[in-house]
Order: structure tokens, then C-alpha cells, then sequence
């Protein structure tokens, strides 16, 4: 994927189930079944409001800010930071989803989206690049090591999108279902950079009422093979995304972590 903005990363994550029905005690009274399904939990509070998609707004407030994390810089992403969806081409058509969720594009038509950049620096990043001096003085290893330091800094592009009835829910499947079949990799381009996807690799991750996680290994013409960490949950009607990224792991063969504060604040904030 591009290092575009650290890498424009992608994510898409979602939540939406209809939860079980809480049936009154004893009789067959079609209202009093009724009132139970009113009852039973859902994403928004009942199953019928879990079926209905949250609008933009109320997204909008679901949405990561600054209160929401420590050590992190939370803000809406510019036009440089996000893909347009219009660029994006797989080579095998089975594996869209899993590049939609790469590039932090949505799965299939929500009703509303929103999305946050999220940011957070190491202690080396916080202080900068080395001076023209400081690097004179070290050696090639040291000075190579210092600069990758200075760009420990991991961006997670966080997305919300809410689908109608049970969209999330059929959305999160397929993207289930595409990891499966793309493990061994596939081509792709998007924003008129290409790039290989080699691996999809499932993780396991205990999130929202059902999630996809991968590690998804790519690799452009000519650069550095990296590592993006990608999850997707649902919750009620939404889909929560993330695509996680860190150029210094990346340049020292590393694997980006997990961004598990960013995944657990959004998750508590659907609730």
C-alpha cells in the first residue's frame, strides 16, 4: 500500500446483529411475544431499532476523538489521506473485500459512514529526525537505526459504517469469506500505485458481536515488503474498520502491533 501519510491505511469494521428474543414467561400471546422482541438486546437497544442504520450525525459522535485515547492524535482525515474508491482494481474479483478493507474503504453501500486518522508517536518520533550533524557522527547501522526511530509512528485509519437490516451483518460475512479465499495473496491497485498482496493471514480477536482480523502482508514494485493489521466488527447495524500501519516496523521487518487501545475505545463507544 502506499506510505502516502504513513500509509493512507484502511480499515473497515463493523458491528450489526439482531440479538435473541426475550420471550415472557408462560403463554402463546402474540402480543406478549411481540413486547419480548421489543425487549431483546440489540445494537441500538431492541432489535427493532438494531435493524434500522445510524445516520451520519449520529456516526459522527460515535466517532474516536481526542478524550477518547491518551497518547494519541485523533482527527478527521484530509483528501490526501484517504483512496477514492473509483481507483481501486483487484486482479481476482473474490478478493475486493479484503482490499476495500485494506484501503479503508467500506464494504458494500452503507447508509452513513464516518472516519478518523488516528496517530500515535513513539518517544524517538516525538523528538524528530536526527540533525545533519547527529548523523555525521554516528555509524551507517546507528544512523539507519536513529532514522527509522524518528518514523516509529503507527496510523490507523478508523472507519464507521452503518448498513440497514442485516447489511453489517451480510457485509462482515463476506469479508470473512474473501480472507479465506485470497490467504495466499492477490494483486491490486489503487490510487494508480500498484502493489501485491502476499498473505492474508486470520487472527484471532474477541471484539464487538463478531470480527475479522488480519495481518495482511504486501508488497510494492521495488519497496519494502510491510505489514498492515486490518480488523473489522460489527455492532448492532455498524461496522467498525481499521487499518493499521507503521513505517519503522515495516523498514526493520517488524510487525506492526495491534492498534488494541484504538479497537477497544471505538468499541466502547458502540456500546
Amino acid at each position: 500500500m502506499r506510505a502516502t501519510a504513513v500509509r493512507r491505511t484502511a480499515l473497515t469494521a463493523s458491528a450489526a446483529v439482531l440479538a435473541l428474543v426475550v420471550t415472557a414467561c408462560g403463554g402463546g400471546d402474540q402480543a406478549g411475544a411481540e413486547a419480548g422482541d421489543k425487549e431483546a438486546k440489540g445494537g441500538a437497544g431492541s432489535t427493532e431499532a438494531a435493524a434500522k442504520a445510524l445516520t451520519a450525525a449520529e456516526l459522527d459522535k460515535l466517532a474516536l476523538a481526542m478524550a477518547d485515547l491518551k497518547d494519541h492524535q485523533v482527527k478527521k482525515p484530509g483528501k490526501a489521506d484517504l483512496f477514492d474508491p473509483a481507483t481501486l482494481s483487484v486482479e481476482q474479483a473474490e478478493c475486493e473485500p479484503v482490499a476495500q478493507a485494506l484501503s479503508a474503504l467500506p464494504a458494500g453501500e452503507p447508509a452513513a459512514s464516518a472516519q478518523r486518522l488516528v496517530t500515535q508517536n513513539s518517544k524517538a518520533a516525538g523528538e524528530g529526525m536526527p540533525s545533519m550533524e547527529e548523523l555525521a557522527e554516528m555509524t551507517e547501522e546507528e544512523a539507519e537505526a536513529a532514522m527509522l526511530d524518528s518514523l516509529d509512528i503507527t496510523k490507523t485509519m478508523t472507519s464507521l459504517w452503518s448498513y440497514d437490516a442485516d447489511g453489517a451483518e451480510r457485509n462482515l460475512a463476506a469479508l470473512r469469506a474473501a480472507g479465506q479465499k485470497c490467504a495466499g495473496g492477490f494483486s491490486m491497485a489503487v490510487g494508480g500505485e500498484k502493489q501485491q498482496v502476499t498473505k492474508v493471514t486470520e487472527e484471532k480477536l474477541a471484539v464487538g458481536e463478531d470480527a475479522v482480523a488480519w495481518t495482511v502482508g504486501t508488497k510494492t514494485d521495488g519497496g519494502t515488503p510491510a505489514e498492515t493489521k486490518v480488523v473489522v466488527f460489527r455492532q448492532g447495524t455498524t461496522l467498525a474498520g481499521f487499518s493499521s500501519f507503521n513505517i519503522a516496523a515495516a523498514g526493520r521487518g517488524e510487525e506492526t502491533a495491534q492498534p488494541t487501545a484504538v479497537i477497544d475505545a471505538q468499541e466502547a463507544k458502540l456500546r
